[in-house]
């Protein structure tokens, strides 16, 4: 058969072709199976010829794909033409697999030569992909194109090394199917009509609100004592003692007697004392020689029983402390130990006496200390930007502390997911609160994946978020820029979530998986014109409004808090601590007062606490001054003048009980009480009120 005489046109593109192939299979060498195939299938755009030569030209192609397989081409120095090489290469290949069938019967001196064998056999093949130019006919015929394309894509769906084998194109389909999504993900406007989200169905574990019954009388004490019960300040109190024998024990040089709970109440009771009536130093409430005297401290205990105790006061045993402390550096160390045992009693009260109403918030909270603990923290944005960092969970409604938690600083987290998502999954527990519930929480927490796992809990979320989360909108179109027009909307809604963009005074992102995206709320806000200040209405985002509503909750807590907080300077963390218990203690028994009888205002609640924990009356006696202390006659005066100065004549007490004579006399003092003699030669009732 004689061979088809090409024209010199043909020869020309043929030579050319060939030499931009001998290009690419030397730029090939540095590249993997995979980005070969790339750069080969890009290169086919760039020639175009009849369909005889095409066809030529696939068949080269496909060989040239086949011959880059690391698992296929297997070329020796000495080869005359592909076909051979080709079949040197399967052989090479079966050979291959003998060894490994039977590698483990190897001497460790054969598998050595062998291994080297190999890696000049792989050498070769890289010094000679260049060497074979163009494949032979006989080659080209002899191979189908779907043969040589499902080798291909069988040794490239997966490329490394050894065992650990990564599937490059699962992971390539998944980049594709996420870029895509990006890509299509369009940002609409309030015009656009949202669906309305899957309504939660509000099934609370109780009823909401106290879980006593209004029909008791309930005092600020009987509240108080529900957190700080007689079995919790018992433990306290033998914990107190312990530590202070301990320090005696250690040379202190201070009278120590074992604290009792009324006691232990009657400290407490100071601290809100304290609290109520703030002074620069605590020595100031015992001081005696001023104008600005208080003479309340002193008549419940001593300046230095005070003291002592605060010294001493103790949430856990000492000699389980020094347990814990033998443990620091290994996983069983508990930095919360020494406050473990009164936190588990307040958070398990906390819970069990009230049950929160359908809005709940998430924020941290921070109680002020520079104690070097490895468990104190920074935040710039905080009014107290160093102390401890405590996650809480409040009610809404009214700033009920739920429950919290201490963070004690970075560990491993059980659910992988990271602090913010395990922080809020953490103080949600369903068998207590029920379903159905709102959450609202700040950027710090909110993530595509967190609102999702509470949505698949019964959970409705709401939160700000930040656009650097993973799984938030990017790169969609359409989105909002800094010239957008005040009260501009976008929203993306991804099957229960919905992300939301409004335009304020800057760009305000919102995710929820409660409300729609817009329902035709509006906004106020003051805007500057021309002339002067002026109110004007904008187009809200629903998310937005109820964000604003609701996200306060702990921060209403803690203004309720600092009203009347017993914080104060201490030498002791741990202390920081007791102290903010009794703060919550204190605040949710309010709260409780108020939502049972609502007669008293906090400052009314905190200063009946205070008496009622000191045992003393509310109610004093006023003071008798001096003008009271006047003399006034001792019997009314009648209408017989002649005997004026005989009726009501009564013995002096002066002159009775100094001199022991009997004088009448007629006068008395009215504060006093008492019949004094008042003459010319003789006054008593000014030797009566010398000392006062």
């Amino acid at each position: 058969m004689q061979n088809k005489v090409k024209s010199p046109l043909k020869c020309f593109k043929t030579s050319k072709f060939h030499s931009f192939t001998l290009l690419r299979r030397w730029k090939m060498t540095r590249y993997t199976s995979e980005e070969a195939l790339q750069l080969v299938l890009d290169s086919d755009e760039e020639f175009t010829f009849s369909s005889e030569e095409e066809e030529d030209s696939d068949n080269e192609r496909l060989y040239f794909e086949e011959r880059l397989d690391p698992g296929v081409d297997i070329s020796d120095e000495n080869a005359a033409s592909p076909s051979s090489a080709t079949r040197r290469a399967r052989s090479n290949t079966v050979e291959r697999q003998k060894e490994n069938d039977v590698g483990c019967s190897l001497s460790p001196l054969t598998a050595t030569h062998t291994k080297r064998a190999r890696s000049n056999t792989d050498r070769n093949q890289k010094e000679n992909v260049v060497a074979s130019l163009s494949p032979s006919p006989a080659t080209r015929t002899g191979r189908s194109r779907d043969r040589c394309r499902s080798v291909l894509r069988t040794t490239e769906n997966y490329k490394g090394d050894g065992d650990h084998q990564t599937p490059v194109a699962k992971r390539a389909k998944t980049n594709i199917q996420t870029s895509n999504k990006q890509s299509t993900l369009s940002w609409k406007t309030e015009t656009d009509i949202d669906m309305v989200p899957q309504t939660l169905r509000f099934l609370p574990a109780r009823e909401p609100g106290p879980q006593l019954s209004p029909a008791d009388a309930h005092t600020p004490l009987s509240l108080f004592k529900m957190f700080f019960s007689e079995n919790a300040v018992s433990t306290l109190c033998h914990n107190t003692n312990a530590q202070a024998a301990g320090a005696i024990a250690k040379g202190r040089k201070y009278k120590w007697t074992d604290i009792s709970i009324s006691e232990m109440y009657r400290y407490i009771g100071l601290l809100f004392y304290m609290a109520m009536v703030k002074m620069s130093s605590i020595s100031d409430y015992w001081r005696q020689d001023s104008l600005f005297s208080l003479p309340f401290p002193a008549t419940i205990m001593s300046r230095d029983r005070y003291r002592t105790i605060s010294w001493n006061v103790h949430m856990s045993h000492p000699d389980a402390d020094k347990e814990n402390d033998r443990k620091r550096g290994t996983p069983e160390h508990d930095r919360l130990f020494r406050v473990k045992p009164l936190m588990d009693t307040i958070r398990h009260v906390c819970k069990a006496i009230y049950h929160p109403k359908i809005n709940l918030a998430v924020d941290e909270r921070m109680v002020a200390c520079k104690a070097h603990t490895g468990m104190t923290q920074y935040m710039k944005a905080k009014p107290t930007r160093w102390g401890f960092k405590l996650f809480v969970l409040a009610d809404s409604s009214n700033g009920y502390t739920l429950d919290f938690s201490v963070y004690t600083g970075k560990n491993n987290f059980p659910s992988g997911h990271g602090l913010s998502h395990d922080a809020v999954t953490s103080l949600l527990d369903c068998k207590v609160l029920g379903s159905g519930y709102h959450v609202y929480m700040d950027n710090f927490y909110t993530s595509p994946k967190l609102l999702k796992d509470l949505f698949a809990m019964k959970f409705g979320a709401c939160g700000t978020y930040r656009d650097n989360r993973k799984d938030c909108p990017r790169d969609a179109t359409n989105s909002l820029s800094k010239k957008s027009a005040r009260g501009s909307i976008r929203w993306i809604r991804d099957g229960p979530l919905v992300f939301v963009k409004w335009m304020d005074t800057r760009e305000v992102s919102v995710c929820s998986t409660i409300q729609s995206a817009y329902t035709g709320d509006t906004a106020q806000r003051r805007v500057k014109t021309q002339d002067a200040w002026r109110t004007k209405t904008f187009p809200c985002p629903a998310p937005v409004i109820a964000y604003n509503k609701h996200m306060g909750g702990v921060d209403l807590s803690d203004q309720l808090l600092q009203y009347y907080t017993a914080q104060h300077k201490t030498m002791k963390w741990y202390r920081k601590i007791f102290l903010h218990f009794l703060d919550i203690a204190a605040t949710n028994a309010f709260l409780i007062h108020k939502e049972l009888c609502g007669n008293m205002t906090h400052k009314q609640f905190m200063e009946q606490l205070i008496a009622e924990l000191c045992g003393v009356s509310q109610k004093v006696a006023p003071k008798q001054t001096s003008s009271d202390h006047v003399p006034v006659p001792g019997a009314e005066l009648g209408s017989d003048a002649k005997n004026i100065c005989t009726v009501g004549r009564k013995i002096c007490v002066l002159c009775k009980g100094q001199l022991g004579k009997r004088q009448d006399t007629p006068w008395k003092c009215q504060a006093c009480n008492v019949h004094l003699c008042l003459q010319l030669n003789r006054n008593c009732f000014q030797e009566w009120h010398k000392d006062m």
